[in-house]
């Protein structure tokens, strides 16, 4: 298949920018009062603006041929039909199924994998139910208050993103935990002040091998064993999510508390399985299933709509306008809710681990940029950090926005200003302010010429800065699992058209395997020189110092 830098439609996008980055938004807008009408697509109670983006109706078509000719369609339907679409593992990826309500069937090599899907679903219902109801007790027989789940990656992200996102649907006398860090600190500070006997922990590692998680899981057993007398205790205390049952059974959890997930299940679209358990724990799994439900709702939305008014095409497409037409190496996201804190975090990971990418599906070196540098903060704390760069910097970085129109709390006023500022950002990234009228601000305020010119290119804003808002009616299951599935699909689309496979992770492998070696040429006080003569300098002098 022909690069995307090859197809027509890319040529001719490249002559398009030339014409677009003469234009200013400011102009777009004035000259085409419906520009938010004809920009702007809502699915159920979701806004999805894009009005506020450099682009125009030439723009789109252009995007949108290069979808046609990239075989987007296709790659869409090949992914939802489970064809092994990620091809360095020879997997299917279908995180979709997951989270498929329809509950029609979804095949890989023939066997539907429904069935499957909705057994660990009613698993997941009765161990949470359990918990939550108190039926499921320590090995003194007290109720489980505080659940620590282990892992790392996507199995830590996602679950802390959504637990925090939907704390108000959490009973506060039942304190879900995670804990992922290698780095001793991130254990010791969760359990010090926590009870043995009433504690459990979550387990989550697909081989039972990571690393990071079994560590932190023998030092969770170590700890939990120092005030008991039996090692029959452990099965009250420690579940795991994983599929190596001779491992789980040798760390003393009884197997019929192991939690299976599947090969075709990527660790950063893993929330939506049983690595999402303690999800299930904190919110109770008929608010799970509302996730799954609201991730549905996106699939289908994906899956059927057409190119013109399919939301994550959308997002993908102009992601790719920017990223390689105007040279934009980052994208924030900025939700303006306290509650997605740890979105941005999760969101950082789903699209670098999979589009962090400098080779092709065939293996081929790409010569183009793939995926952008994903930052960002919940509103308002990043305007008082990084927004000063992103309004007068010299960098380009297209902004996603996303708000709630309805708060969980009712404290007088503190909403209104949070969404004012939400709306007010986006309008002054767009407008900006011209010279001539920082100027004019400056005469009214009475400041004294000699002072003029200066402060009034100091307070010039550009503008014409891109952003996308996302406005909803409240910030509950069902929509966040909305939220979640748009971003997944965005980074799917855009890995469609530049070609790679944005489902494997080679990029994290070979540090971890340079660790193995490290670690064992610390042991001992020989001097290190197998190494680079930094490396050797950086182990010799951690010999010292330790």
């Amino acid at each position: 298949m022909a690069r995307c830098t090859q197809l027509p439609a890319w040529q001719v996008l490249q002559e398009h920018q030339w014409e677009i980055a003469r234009q200013h938004m400011r102009d777009l807008f004035s000259a085409d009062p419906n520009r938010f009408e004809r920009y702007s697509i809502r699915l159920d109670d979701l806004l999805f603006d894009y009005s506020k983006n450099r682009i125009t109706d030439k723009t789109l078509g252009l995007l949108f041929d290069l979808a046609h000719q990239a075989g987007l369609q296709e790659k869409i339907a090949a992914m939802f039909r489970g064809d092994r679409i990620n091809n360095t593992e020879k997997r299917a990826v279908l995180h979709t199924a997951l989270r498929n309500r329809s509950n029609r069937p979804v095949l890989v090599d023939g066997v539907d994998v429904m069935p499957g899907v909705n057994r660990v679903l009613h698993q997941m219902r009765l161990f949470s139910e359990a918990i939550r109801s108190h039926e499921w007790r320590g090995y003194t027989g007290k109720p489980i208050s505080n659940v620590v789940h282990i892992g790392i990656g996507g199995s830590d992200l996602g679950p802390k993103m959504v637990v925090k996102a939907l704390t108000p649907y959490c009973r506060p006398e039942l304190r879900v935990h995670f804990v992922s860090n290698v780095d001793e600190a991130d254990l010791v500070e969760t359990i010090k002040n926590l009870d043995r006997e009433t504690t459990l922990f979550i387990v989550a590692s697909k081989t039972f091998t990571t690393q990071e998680t079994m560590t932190n899981a023998l030092s969770a057993r170590e700890w939990f064993m120092a005030g008991v007398e039996s090692k029959d205790a452990i099965a009250k205390h420690f579940v795991a999510v994983s599929t190596n049952a001779e491992k789980v059974e040798a760390f003393g959890i009884d197997t019929k508390n192991m939690f299976e997930f599947w090969d075709w299940v990527g660790g950063r679209y893993s929330l939506w399985s049983a690595i999402g358990l303690p999800i299930a724990v904190a919110v109770g799994m008929d608010n799970f299933e509302l996730l799954l439900a609201g991730a549905h709702k996106v699939d289908e939305h994906f899956r059927t709509e057409p190119l013109e008014r399919n939301i994550p095409v959308l997002m993908g497409l102009v992601g790719i306008w920017y990223n390689n037409f105007f040279g934009a190496q980052t994208q924030a996201i900025l939700p303006y809710d306290q509650y997605l804190d740890f979105l941005a975090d999760h969101l950082q990971q789903a699209d670098m681990e999979s589009n962090g990418k400098s080779v092709d599906v065939e293996g081929k070196r790409l010569d183009y940029d793939t995926g952008p540098v994903i930052f960002g903060q919940a509103g308002t704390n990043g305007q008082h950090a990084f927004y000063q760069l992103i309004h007068q910097g010299s960098k380009l970085v297209p902004c996603d926005f996303l708000a709630a129109a309805q708060s969980h709390h009712h404290l007088g006023g503190h909403h209104e200003a949070l969404l004012s500022n939400f709306i007010a950002q986006t309008e002054a990234l767009m407008r900006g302010k011209t010279t001539e009228e920082a100027r004019a601000e400056l005469v009214a305020e009475g400041v004294q010429e000699e002072c003029l010119d200066m402060l009034a290119m100091a307070k010039t804003f550009p503008g014409n800065k891109p952003s996308n808002s996302f406005l909803y009616q409240s910030l509950n299951p069902e929509t966040l699992g909305a939220l979640i599935a748009l971003y997944e699909h965005k980074v799917f689309v855009q890995g469609a058209i530049w070609n790679i496979n944005s489902f494997d992770q080679m990029g994290v492998e070979l540090g971890k395997q340079l660790a193995k070696t490290v670690l064992k040429d610390m042991t001992g006080d020989e001097l290190v020189t197998a190494h680079d003569s930094s490396t050797n300098g950086l182990l010799n002098y951690y010999k010292s110092l330790r």
